[in-house]
């Protein structure tokens, strides 16, 4: 299972980067966590703004990432095609094979949830 893997792998890597980390990256990782918290903007809201972000600059990680999480704050088919069709227009069609690969891990998310 591709999305499992995805999060044994990047919690391993994490851990792998704050065992070299000083203060700098600390604080950035510490921000970035607080950033994505409830607010002013829902938690929903802050994934799918991450996915959009993640689409244009064409990171698949950050794309599984934030998929995961949206899945995870509740959101619907409609909100995910809603957002990557912002995230193609922002970006272009060089975003279509990103989004390709994003579709099928949601399909693969959906699949898992049904079992």
């Amino acid at each position: 299972m591709k999305i499992e893997e995805f999060r044994k792998e990047r919690e391993r890597l994490n851990k792998v980067v704050m065992d070299y980390s000083d203060t700098v990256t600390k604080r950035f990782f510490a921000l970035d966590t607080q950033t994505y918290e409830e607010g002013a903007l829902s938690k929903k809201q802050k994934e799918l703004m991450g996915l959009v972000a993640s689409i244009v600059l064409r990171c698949d990680d950050c794309i599984l990432y934030h998929l995961i999480r949206a899945k995870e704050e509740g959101c619907t088919d409609k909100e995910i095609t809603e957002t990557a069709d912002i995230g193609l227009i922002v970006g272009g069609s060089i975003t279509i094979p990103h989004l390709r690969r994003m579709f099928d891990s949601w399909n693969e998310m959906k699949n898992m949830e049904e079992k």
